[in-house]
């Protein structure tokens, strides 16, 4: 697994990080003993940089991933959380937050969207409580879309001060539309993006962003590499979905003949995806969901061996839109 540098940051990320998501319990539950040992086969994989949020089961990600780490060497491994969204309790529970957040938790909290610097100050505080830790080494400004004057206004100048501080490592704003993080990256002083979906193998709208992070020497971090599930198997799944939604079937048609190609060129569609961003220079890392220790070991066996570049060209002649 290597190692890339952030920005112009001393924060180290492994090439394939773990995306934490499904500790959360992402659409279906998964107990305490398989979140442990996913991360443990992330750990023994040489995965070393591990990405949760609030959002993600309303803090259960954050409370498990932080568990798993507690007995490695905090010195080997990067951890990033995101702020945006806080915590609350909620006033009228219903009994599960998967219909309004998808996530399988009891609803006991709700998320109130929050991007002033008081606000994103009471997040990162209440995210150390959870993880158990007492510094993160990447705060990501999460989804700032609707809230991007906010956000560019006062979440992100006060992570910077505490970045100056040495109290962060570095500063990110994530999120699935190219066009909040653009501005981001052309207005304030971040570090790194984490851009979700927006830079894959089926959808590469994300190329001026990666063009404005090269010529200011910011790093990108491609997290969702499978589009929400669509590239994620050997042939597509008859329940498979394209960004959380239906696949429109022009789309399934592309994704069936890239499975040729990969098959002719003695891979599977899923260890495409997974390296497809890793061949941009300007990506430091990819970020993929897991929720099994057989997701990490595939993937991380995809991570470290790319296709040749005959197989990228046939995959390019059909693959992505820019």
């Amino acid at each position: 697994m290597t190692v890339a540098r952030l920005g112009r940051t001393e924060v180290r990320v492994s090439s394939l990080g773990f995306g934490a998501a499904p500790l959360g319990n992402l659409y279906s539950a998964i107990s305490d003993g398989e979140a442990r040992a996913t991360v443990d086969a992330a750990w023994d994989a040489g995965l070393r940089y591990f990405d949760t949020a609030p959002h993600y089961g309303l803090g259960l990600s954050e409370r498990r991933l932080g568990a798993a780490l507690a007995r490695r060497p905090r010195e080997e491994f990067a951890v990033s959380t995101k702020v945006g969204r806080l915590l609350e309790p909620h006033p009228a529970p219903t009994g599960s937050d998967l219909p309004a957040g998808g996530f399988a938790v009891p609803d006991t909290l709700i998320r109130r969207p929050d991007y002033s610097r008081s606000g994103m100050l009471r997040s990162l505080d209440a995210s150390l409580d959870r993880l158990g830790l007492d510094r993160v080494d990447i705060v990501y400004v999460h989804d700032p879309d609707d809230h991007l004057d906010t956000a560019v206004a006062e979440a992100i100048p006060a992570l910077l001060d505490l970045r100056d501080q040495g109290v962060i490592g570095a500063v990110g704003v994530g999120g699935n539309a190219v066009g909040p993080l653009l501005r981001t990256v052309t207005e304030t002083d971040i570090d790194t993006v984490m851009v979700a979906g927006r830079w894959t193998l089926l959808d590469r709208t994300a190329r001026p962003l990666l063009d404005a992070c090269a010529a200011r020497g910011i790093s990108v971090v491609a997290a969702a590499p499978f589009n929400s599930g669509l590239l994620s198997r050997p042939s597509p799944a008859p329940d498979a979905t394209f960004d959380y939604g239906p696949v429109p079937a022009p789309l399934l048609h592309r994704v069936h003949r890239l499975v040729d190609v990969c098959t002719r060129h003695g891979t599977v569609l899923p260890h495409a995806a997974l390296r497809f961003p890793l061949r941009s220079p300007e990506v430091a890392c990819v970020v993929a969901g897991f929720r099994s220790a057989d997701e990490v070991r595939a993937a991380a066996r995809w991570a470290g061996v790319d296709l040749t570049d005959e197989a990228w060209a046939d995959l390019d002649s059909i693959a992505g839109r820019e």
